[in-house]
């Protein structure tokens, strides 16, 4: 079996997932954006289904009840999730953070346990206005005060900020250090004096879910409020980015591809222009081909490198590849479908103009284009094609 062949386990996952998103999500997506006050209501039997089924916290270790997924088999896991909206994806299978494995002692039973059952709610705190692919430069801070800290600071575009039970707050603790040993997580709960949920930032895309600031004033915090140990935030971020972006993004984004290829495909095979199909014509053939290679090779990387992540392999560079090249697939695939599709394309009846607006940030979060490129610029003009593991 090759390495990047699906286990007959991971078969009957997958099969199970797509049958759950084609029966229970597909029918209900057009409704969430414009459900944001009874989003609740509305997505606790769909949660509650994906948790009998298995589909909840998948990417947690199962020792902690979550689905014990490796890098490779969450990707094959969210090429199937991507298929759907971001928002229900959010909602239905569980925003459930890496990071929360720092938990230690009574945290456990606290924060960990309780969100991986899906019975709290986290959002993540890092991005600020002047420190959004920037993170090394937040200036949000967190000041010794007695045992533990008081935090001062302003977050925002924080997705779910609104319905989370608590947040994870990355502060400055050591402004000498700041990246180097200053930065600390924090998990703070709604409620907590000097805490408050601030404007909705409302988006192009992703709508449906709330992007929020999140104020921090005087925020006094305990030493039990420390993710991890002090002055580790930002490694503890980086320890898991690889899995984020090739799960999160990269195999998500290929899913997306692929539900907007099927329709388009099932499109141009019934649409009739000057007495034709329009699947007949040279240039809508062009595109479809187009959008299945790019797809192809987007889905190729994501899994080769998924596979050497889980082998232990440091491939950071490659996983900054992926996030680039999937990322913009995906937004070139999008835009070749409201084209196929033409003025049904930017209609709101169809998913179409929906996946083209939900695309675009992805070119943007968890690292910009141009950060990835950068990065892998700066390593090939350092180590050349070597170091890129390309030789």
């Amino acid at each position: 079996m090759g390495i990047c062949q699906k286990t007959p386990e991971i078969e009957a996952l997958t099969r199970s997932l797509r049958r759950f998103i084609e029966t229970e999500l597909h029918p209900v997506e057009h409704r969430i954006e414009t459900m944001q006050e009874a989003v609740a209501e509305f997505i606790e039997p769909l949660r509650e289904k994906a948790k009998k089924l298995g589909f909840y916290a998948m990417n947690m270790p199962a020792e902690v009840g979550g689905g014990g997924l490796g890098t490779l088999e969450m990707c094959f896991a969210e090429e199937q999730i991507g298929r759907t909206s971001p928002v229900l994806i959010r909602q239905v299978f569980g925003q459930v953070y890496l990071m929360l494995m720092a938990c230690k002692g009574a945290q456990r039973e606290r924060y960990l346990l309780p969100t991986v059952r899906g019975e709290r709610n986290c959002c993540m705190a890092i991005s600020e206005p002047n420190a959004g692919s920037d993170a090394a430069n937040i200036t949000t801070t967190a000041e010794p005060k007695g045992d533990g800290f008081v935090i001062n600071g302003l977050k925002h575009f924080i997705s779910d900020g609104d319905r989370a039970d608590y947040a994870i707050v990355l502060a400055v603790t050591d402004r000498a250090k700041r990246v180097k040993g200053g930065i600390t997580a924090f998990l703070v709960d709604k409620g907590t004096p000097g805490f408050t949920v601030g404007s909705s930032q409302k988006m192009m895309g992703q709508r449906g879910v709330g992007h929020v600031e999140l104020h921090f004033t005087n925020c006094q915090v305990g030493p039990d409020q420390v993710l991890g140990e002090i002055g580790q935030g930002f490694p503890m971020i980086f320890a898991s980015v690889s899995r984020v972006r090739l799960a999160q993004i990269g195999a998500r984004a290929v899913g997306m591809s692929g539900r907007l290829l099927d329709l388009c495909t099932a499109y141009a095979s019934e649409r009739h222009q000057f007495g034709n199909k329009i699947g007949e014509f040279q240039m809508v053939q062009e595109m479809l081909a187009d959008m299945a290679t790019e797809m192809y090779a987007a889905r190729t990387m994501v899994l080769s490198t998924a596979a050497d992540v889980d082998a232990g392999v440091d491939c950071r560079e490659k996983v900054s590849m992926v996030k680039l090249f999937a990322s913009e697939m995906v937004n070139r695939v999008a835009d070749r479908a409201v084209q196929i599709f033409g003025g049904m394309g930017v209609c709101r009846d169809l998913p179409i103009e929906r996946f083209y607006r939900d695309s675009r940030v992805l070119r943007i979060y968890d690292g910009t284009s141009e950060i990835q490129r950068s990065r892998i610029a700066t390593t090939l003009l350092r180590g050349g094609a070597a170091a890129l593991g390309l030789d």
